[in-house]
């Protein structure tokens, strides 16, 4: 058997040898070893690793818009990362323009459509509720059902205005009307109030900045505990999402809940031009260190960038490394050294060990980071 492809000499997160073959985009073998024929072969040095590739579940990259904008392919193919989702930046109104530039990027990009109609490139969104037309939310599903994996309620005050709870409400209905597709929902300052907002979540819809460190955060800041309601709904299967951003990761509430046993269930950045070019967010890999000086292990770490996430987008090709799936491959060294971390509050910590992107393959094809 001649395949397209042939990856040699690595190793699993966990330590085990691992060789995969690609075919036409799509893994053709798994194994420890594999003895074959390639038109293109990848020797790995010793102590390489090996992933499914990398997801950021929370980006924003719609080059179109001025403020938060980047580049699929900054943000992706050339920091590790096979495949981001931009988290509502466009609306049904937009969206499909989104769409054109999105399919020109090597990265596999895929998009939140924001429940009002221009997304945030009108900051908020959320105050005008006439913006927020399910037809026109349906129709962008319709029309872009392999683009659009889920929908977008950014729930803060500068976004809602006086509308309370009242857009969060109209998400469900949506997300209701439309197969339970996947809602991801932002927090930050009330109104209104988290224990309310997540009240009206269910199972599987992703709570995210969820280790922010607002006051209307999941932190009680006067006990210095998580809060009661917080724990309610992460057994109730929320998906706490990290979407580090600007102003939403902050290590205390991060190792305060791994504390208390409460871990992110995804790890994802919330990245634009601003923060990638600045700080504090930098890249996924940047994001995935804070973890790793939180206390999470680096197999946890990899799951909650691949398979975690390509389940709860329903990417049923993605995430794992079996035959069958994406040729989407991360290929990363750990390597000890000392990097100094800033959260979003610009608390800081010191890491140990850095974890640094070779190559990224996507769909069988590869690129050097």
């Amino acid at each position: 058997m001649s395949y397209d492809l042939i990856i040699k000499n690595g190793k699993t997160v966990e330590g085990k040898p691992i060789e995969i073959a690609i075919n036409d985009g799509k893994i053709a073998k798994v194994a420890d070893k594999i003895e074959s024929e390639s038109k293109q072969l990848i020797e790995l040095e010793s102590g390489t690793y090996v992933s499914a590739g990398w997801i950021d579940d929370h980006v924003h990259c719609f080059e179109k818009m001025t403020l938060y904008y980047d580049f699929p392919d900054e943000i992706g193919v050339k920091k590790g990362v096979t495949t981001v989702i931009d988290a509502g930046t466009t609306g049904a109104e937009n969206i499909h323009e989104f769409y054109d530039l999105a399919k020109q990027a090597k990265t596999n990009v895929y998009a939140l459509v924001n429940i009002s109609k221009w997304g945030i490139v009108e900051q908020d969104e959320l105050a005008d509720l006439s913006k927020v037309k399910e037809e026109l939310v349906h129709k962008a599903l319709t029309e872009l059902p392999d683009f659009v994996v889920g929908i977008k309620a950014r729930m803060s005050k500068t976004v809602i205005g006086d509308n309370g709870i009242t857009p969060l409400e109209m998400a469900k209905k949506i997300q209701k009307e439309n197969n339970d597709l996947p809602l991801m929902v932002h927090i930050g300052s009330a109104p209104p109030e988290l224990d309310e907002i997540l009240a009206h979540m269910s199972k599987g819809d992703v709570l995210t900045h969820c280790f922010n460190g607002k006051p209307n955060g999941i932190l009680n800041q006067t006990s210095d505990k998580i809060k009661d309601f917080a724990w309610a709904a992460y057994d109730k299967g929320i998906v706490f999402d990290i979407g580090h951003g600007t102003d939403s990761f902050n290590f205390h509430v991060a190792e305060t809940a791994l504390k208390e046993g409460m871990k992110a269930t995804s790890i994802s950045t919330d990245i634009y031009i601003r923060n990638r070019e600045n700080g504090p967010v930098y890249d996924l890999a940047t994001t995935m260190e804070k973890l790793r000086v939180v206390g999470y292990e680096w197999a946890e770490i990899i799951e909650k960038v691949t398979a975690v996430p390509a389940e709860t987008f329903h990417f049923s090709t993605k995430g794992q490394l079996k035959e069958g799936y994406d040729g989407d491959i991360t290929i990363f060294n750990i390597e000890t050294g000392q990097k100094t971390l800033t959260d979003s509050n610009g608390f800081t910590r010191e890491a140990k060990e850095l974890i640094k992107p070779v190559k990224t393959i996507i769909g069988g094809i590869v690129y050097d980071n």
